[in-house]
């Protein structure tokens, strides 16, 4: 070692000269390696949860979080668990180990919550899986403000969002505030009187209509052809233009049981 160190010290010029080569060639791989301004990093963290409208946080803890947690208890791979329950909802988190396949994670994760639906309750909603990624988060927000109504600034978020997401490696574009708008209809007494109908049996053919009917399917041997029967109510007209069959076995449509000054919408 001290041979080594004297033929150092004796030919300074050489190490000097190597250490400069070495750094060059340190800092031209340094800036060709790729690098990704935004990686997509694997969070080895999985979110399950269930809702049931209008039961209590101990009922919930009791009838949804408990059954998810017995199933969920026999994962692979699972580092720690932690569950919250509240009024009408119930979740459950699930932290694996580093390094583990988040792929297989999900699917071992689908597969227990599966064996755990005979456990909920019938009246709760379906369970829902959810993964934790980088890239499901937003790179880019932008906000929009100005002295016009919410319906005309809602209009012009959606005509943006449009543009956005046919621009090339643009994923998806979410808008928020963006309300679902209800349609509030007054059903008109004497008309459904006269016609003799029964209020709720309108309101009722209403809500069943507005749904959409699988109608089986078509195996041509080529492929199979899932058949649909659309019958969803997509704007006023269609609620106005439904058929409603009278006392005296005619068929009139929605339009004539309804008040026109209550045709009205708004958003929830």
């Amino acid at each position: 070692m001290n041979a080594v160190i004297e033929a150092a010290f004796n030919r300074a010029g050489a190490v000097i000269l190597t250490l400069l080569v070495l750094s060059g060639l340190g800092l031209a791989s340094y800036i060709e390696i790729p690098k990704e301004a935004a990686p997509d990093v694997d969070i080895p963290v999985t979110y399950v949860s269930v809702s049931y409208e209008g039961i209590s946080p101990e009922d919930s803890e009791r009838l949804l979080v408990k059954p998810l947690e017995k199933h969920l208890r026999s994962v692979e791979g699972l580092d720690s668990m932690s569950s919250v329950a509240s009024e009408g909802y119930g979740a459950v988190t699930l932290e694996f180990a580093a390094g583990e396949d988040i792929d297989l994670l999900i699917a071992d994760v689908r597969q227990a919550v599966d064996d755990a639906k005979p456990d909920l309750p019938a009246e709760a909603d379906e369970p829902k899986v959810t993964e934790v990624s980088l890239s499901l988060f937003p790179i880019l927000t932008a906000a929009l403000y100005g002295p016009v109504s919410e319906r005309e600034m809602v209009t012009a978020a959606r005509d943006i969002k449009d543009k956005l997401e046919a621009l090339p490696g643009v994923l998806e574009v979410e808008i928020g505030g963006d309300r679902e708008e209800v349609l509030e209809i007054l059903l008109d007494a004497s008309a459904i009187e006269a016609y003799g109908l029964d209020p709720s049996a309108v309101i009722r053919l209403v809500s069943g209509n507005n749904q959409l009917v699988t109608a089986g399917a078509i195996d041509d041997g080529g492929g199979r052809l899932l058949v649909k029967v659309p019958g969803v109510i997509e704007s006023v007209d269609d609620l106005i233009n439904m058929p409603i069959s009278a006392r005296d076995g005619t068929s009139i449509t929605f339009g004539f049981v309804f008040k026109e000054e209550s045709l009205s919408s708004r958003r929830k």
